[in-house]
């Protein structure tokens, strides 16, 4: 099909469900239409022709307003594209909207609802963005994480969720919570879409197309936070083993490293510091437009001591080595996405514990849809890998995809 009549096709498909989900922060069809006729125009032909993406409301567009899920921000309209949204344009994708994040992408919820059950949330902060995805509203979506934002919302939807290791991504024309933490990453219905897709933001060819490896090697380490979760992911993490190892895999259980707390407070504080240091001028400028949750979070991070910050920057060097050390054998290790289920909406966007200390280290980490709970929402597991092992962990994320279907 023509790239108008894929335009036309998307927005009849997002129009169907915007009422029941909210997934969008913005969307014109007019917009939407003339970027297709452009594409059409220009002959444009590239890795992302064909494909619909949805862009989180915290990266800059040039014919969308950027108000970062804020009243602050409200309509405002930057005056260039964030260079991942420039890749994803010059690569043929089609961007159909802005996708709804929580304010700033940190704790206020948005509209979004889950898809599978509009009582329950998506989890957050890339709410929109894993919605629309497991909706078909668009085959692709961008993420940043800071603790939990791309996981945790994949986990909850039902849907693919990479975040790849830091600053692998140009974070330029990205609002930052965290200059240490922030990492921009994507949703897709595959691995091999969503290794496409985070190929071209980062311009790593090598990536575009995942290599599975003849047996990896595995670790499964549900963390010492597993008595926190629900018994279906902890069940559902040992059948996905399971299955790996009859498949072919080098299974193993990674005995429990030392330092998880230390780690888990670490990423906590540095996220916290930063964070305040971020949002300085909306904290004193304009601090009734902060929602109470999110001012009352920086008026309490700003508290936080410079030696109390230096020390978590040390224990995630010293303690974040070791733990990467112990993973350095295996091609991933096999762990806990999420708590469990996706919670009601009106209790937040759940708890990213399983999610922080990992990007602290900053490798990457895939979550992959497996299965559903009890209460009939997705769960799954996640993978994860040393910074820089991008192309070993998607190539065994596409090997484990594949075992399980």
């Amino acid at each position: 099909m023509s790239t108008i009549e894929l335009a036309e096709a998307a927005l009849k498909r997002i129009l169907q469900d915007e009422d029941r989900l909210h997934a969008y922060a913005w969307l014109d069809e007019a917009t939407v239409l003339a970027e297709a006729r452009r594409l059409d125009h220009e002959h444009l032909r590239g890795p992302l022709s064909g494909h619909t993406v949805a862009i989180k409301d915290i990266f800059d567009t040039v014919d969308m307003p950027t108000a970062c899920g804020s009243p602050i921000y409200a309509g405002r309209r930057p005056a260039r594209d964030a260079a991942a949204v420039a890749a994803i344009r010059a690569a043929g994708g089609l961007v159909v909207g802005k996708s709804v994040t929580t304010e700033f992408a940190h704790l206020t919820p948005g509209p979004t609802r889950n898809p599978h059950n509009p009582t329950h949330t998506p989890g957050g902060s890339s709410s929109g963005s894993a919605a629309t995805v497991a909706a078909g509203g668009a085959s692709m979506a961008t993420g940043t994480q800071t603790a939990g934002s791309i996981i945790r919302p994949a986990a909850f939807c039902g849907v693919v969720g990479y975040k790849p290791s830091f600053a692998m991504i140009s974070r330029s024309g990205l609002s930052l919570f965290s200059e240490t933490l922030d990492t921009i990453g994507g949703f897709a219905r595959t691995v091999s879409d969503v290794a496409l897709f985070v190929g071209v933001m980062a311009g790593r060819s090598d990536l575009m197309t995942p290599v599975s490896p003849q047996a990896p090697r595995l670790a499964v380490w549900a963390t010492p936070d597993a008595d926190n979760a629900e018994p279906c992911v902890v069940v559902e993490l040992e059948r996905v083993a399971d299955v790996a190892a009859s498949a072919g895999a080098a299974v193993q259980t990674l005995p429990d490293a030392a330092g998880w707390q230390a780690l888990l407070e670490a990423q906590k504080v540095i996220m916290a510091w930063e964070g305040t240091r971020a949002l300085a001028f909306e904290r004193q400028v304009h601090p009734e437009l902060l929602s109470g949750p999110l001012r009352a979070y920086l008026d309490a991070a700003a508290l936080t001591s410079p030696e109390t910050y230096l020390e978590a920057l040390h224990t995630r060097q010293t303690l974040g080595a070791a733990l990467s050390a112990a993973m350095q054998p295996f091609d991933a290790i096999l762990t806990l996405s999420a708590q469990g289920e996706a919670p009601l909406a009106e209790t937040g966007t759940g708890d990213p514990q399983f999610n922080r200390v990992w990007t602290l280290l900053g490798g990457p980490a895939l979550h992959l849809p497996t299965a559903t709970g009890p209460r009939g929402l997705p769960i799954g597991v996640q993978l994860v890998g040393n910074p820089g092992n991008d192309h070993r962990l998607l190539g065994t994320a596409a090997w484990l995809e594949a075992a399980l279907s």
